[in-house]
């Protein structure tokens, strides 16, 4: 079988969805399912990553804009390399043609909560994620939460869409020993949804009163309506102590994790959450919003935030930082909750989605 798939998140500095596709062609490098099936990766660009060097693999690049490339060019790269199905893990694909489609749609946010988008993004986004989601054999995503989302906001029946959670990011796990030191920490892409400023605030109440408490974020900043983080930061007479990275290398994230005494990500919407799972992997407690969500994904391994608010996001902080028994209880909760979840388990239901629909396509042909 020859898999095509839109391999464009693997370019540059991969996050979110890059690091979804590398976790997979991690495992499908070496899963003996994985062994007989060729693979192009296709993409508007050349990828230079040498996780897809191997033998059956290749790159395919033609150049593009972001929707001709989506639409016209990946399924003429497709038909040019002879695939028999087409893999688009980043919420769209293409929206017409016969070749097979499996996608994989994290969450529906933009759909959820249109208000949280700009006009014409958001229409976008809605509108190509519908399509490709009725066009696709089968539909991915990462919990049963957004299985429900998918089918109440995108109109796809519930027997089409299967849940692939996703495993930690694979960062190495450090002993802390010594090094924990009292700070908080936060990873990911700043969205007005994850309360960055909420956060600040109430670390900074924390802060008042602990000397040496510390807050670290790194994401890059895509709020809309935009929010100004820095002047959050100045604002919190706490800046000398919150320091706010846009992007840092896998090994500064693993340093920062080692040293980290609590983790928050007060987030009212996700698809899932793998820094929080990082963090339990680390063995630092992970301060949430409390959501449907965050409880099916993380149930008793983390503290939970009933609403977004400064006095509340510190009392938690205080207790994830220094509440010995609470830390203790969460840290206990975390090698069952992180056991729940590995790349292969995801990667190999990925495979067998694509090998489905290849296999219902070849049959429907037989039958014609």
């Amino acid at each position: 079988m020859r898999i095509a798939i839109d391999a464009r998140e693997l370019g540059g500095q991969p996050t979110g969805v890059g690091r979804y596709l590398a976790e997979i062609a991690r495992v499908w490098r070496t899963l003996p399912a994985a062994a007989g099936h060729e693979i192009i990766w296709c993409s508007n660009e050349a990828i230079e990553q040498p996780l897809l060097d191997r033998q059956g693999w290749r790159v395919a690049v033609r150049a593009g804009g972001s929707l001709y490339w989506e639409q016209i060019a990946f399924p003429g790269l497709a038909r040019a390399a002879g695939a028999d199905v087409l893999f688009a893990p980043a919420y769209s694909g293409p929206m017409t043609g016969s070749m097979p489609l499996v996608v994989s749609i994290h969450d529906v946010s933009f759909a959820a909560h249109p208000e949280w988008f700009r006009l014409r993004e958001g229409l976008r986004r809605r509108t190509l994620t519908r399509a490709a989601a009725r066009r696709a054999a089968t539909v991915l995503t990462l919990t049963e939460f957004s299985r429900r989302e998918i089918h109440d906001h995108l109109g796809v029946p519930l027997e089409r869409i299967r849940v692939a959670a996703p495993g930690p990011s694979g960062l190495p796990a450090q002993t802390a020993g010594g090094l924990r030191q009292e700070t908080v920490l936060m990873v990911g892409s700043i969205f007005n949804r994850r309360h960055v400023p909420e956060l600040v605030r109430g670390f900074a109440r924390v802060a008042a009163t602990h000397p040496s408490a510390r807050l670290a974020i790194v994401g890059d900043n895509r709020t809309h309506p935009h929010v100004d983080i820095e002047a959050v930061r100045q604002a919190s007479g706490m800046a000398n102590r919150i320091t706010v990275h846009a992007y840092v290398t896998d090994d500064v994230l693993t340093r920062l994790y080692a040293e980290a005494r609590a983790f928050a990500y007060l987030s009212s919407y996700e698809g899932f959450g793998i820094p929080p799972l990082d963090a339990l992997v680390h063995g630092v407690p992970p301060v949430l919003l409390d959501t449907e969500v965050a409880h099916e994904v993380f149930g008793d391994a983390a503290l939970y935030v009933a609403r977004p608010e400064p006095n509340l996001v510190a009392g938690a902080l205080e207790r994830a930082l220094y509440n010995e028994p609470t830390r203790a209880a969460v840290l206990t909760a975390a090698p069952e909750v992180v056991g729940r979840y590995a790349w292969t388990t995801c990667a190999t239901a990925v495979l067998a989605a694509l090998e489905q629909a290849a296999a219902e396509q070849r049959r429907a042909f037989q039958r014609h």
